[in-house]
């Protein structure tokens, strides 16, 4: 059973490949390593699929270098996520996933989700259903996580982590499918109001893997989008930049510079990007300098303004908590 079930389930590594995505050619050392970052991804998504147990998958995913090895938890989730949904009476692997060391990778797990629902019959109507319906009132700040199991799921996804499903969403889809929602400007199918928004935020990290973290191609490619879109495609970026990396510092630094007028939501990228590392103890090099250039300051400092930022989100109020957070840590980069 378990050899049918990697056969039936199992994607392919050459599906990260740049030749096979039809991504724009970059520098050798570039490429090759965010080539390794999707391999690496669908790597956590096969551990997952063949060990089946979360233990099992974090105790497998924890020997593969730090750098990485957050990709390989959000792989890891899109696989146990899958599980869930084809074993109803076996649903809790993704609970368990979290309760255990999956926790410090809350953040990636939930984008990981995104991936799953891209690929299910109805899964991003359902989601964005519950999401809808999630009442949490409060969230103390980003190192405390809901209580409840049943917050923790993709059917009962948390107020505020859960919209990163929608990111992952919409990064998957640029991934897969650049050439219509990056090349062809499409709007997201079955998306409205502040999910559109989420989504291209997602979108804006792909684009980061397609162009093969080309600044010009980069610029070049958002400017295509309606103005009211490129925020969010900056705020991918950033988040991009910060934590896959593979841009030199001298470009990096260019960044800012081309951003403009989206430099606060290019900087609140990287802020999380520093808080995600942070938070899983494998804070990168590259991460530490895009902070310190973009957001002009340590990783650590970025991170705390995220934290801080949780504190006095209104859980009743039209704009969702998610967008405020965001809002709030963009004010910090004004």
């Amino acid at each position: 059973m378990d050899k049918l079930r990697q056969t039936l389930l199992s994607i392919s590594l050459e599906e990260a490949t740049f030749a096979k995505r039809g991504f724009q050619e970059t520098n050798a050392k570039t490429q090759q390593h965010l080539e390794t970052i999707g391999k690496t991804f669908l790597q956590g998504y096969q551990t997952a699929i063949a060990f089946n147990d979360p233990s099992g998958v974090i105790a497998q995913i924890n020997q593969i270098e730090a750098e990485y090895r957050g990709f390989a938890f959000e792989g890891a989730a899109m696989g146990l996520a899958l599980l869930d949904r084809l074993t109803p009476w076996n649903s809790r692997r993704i609970e368990q996933y979290l309760i255990d060391e999956g926790q410090n990778h809350i953040y990636m797990t939930y984008v990981g989700i995104g991936w799953l629902l891209a690929r299910l019959p109805g899964g991003i109507q359902s989601y964005l259903t519950e999401l809808e319906k999630a009442q949490v009132r409060s969230l103390g700040n980003w190192d405390i996580c809901p209580t409840s199991p049943h917050s923790l799921t993709p059917s009962h996804p948390h107020s505020l982590l859960g919209w990163l499903s929608i990111d992952g969403y919409g990064f998957h889809q640029g991934y897969f499918h650049w050439r219509d929602y990056i090349q062809g400007i499409k709007p997201p199918k079955n998306l409205s109001g502040y999910s559109c928004r989420v989504f291209d935020q997602g979108l804006g990290r792909s684009l980061w893997f397609v162009k093969g973290a080309d600044l010009n191609a980069i610029q070049q490619a958002i400017a295509q989008f309606q103005p009211h879109r490129r925020a969010d495609l900056w705020s991918g970026i950033g988040l991009a930049c910060g934590y896959a990396g593979g841009m030199e510092n001298h470009a990096i630094a260019s960044l800012k510079e081309a951003a403009k007028p989206y430099y606060p939501e290019l900087a609140q990228g990287v802020a999380f990007a520093a808080k995600t590392r942070i938070r899983a103890g494998n804070l990168t090099e590259h991460t530490e300098i895009a902070a310190q250039i973009l957001c002009g300051m340590s990783a650590q400092q970025a991170a705390d303004i995220t934290d801080d930022t949780l504190t006095g989100l209104s859980y009743g109020e039209t704009v969702p908590v998610y967008e405020q957070w965001r809002q709030g840590i963009q004010k910090h980069f004004i």
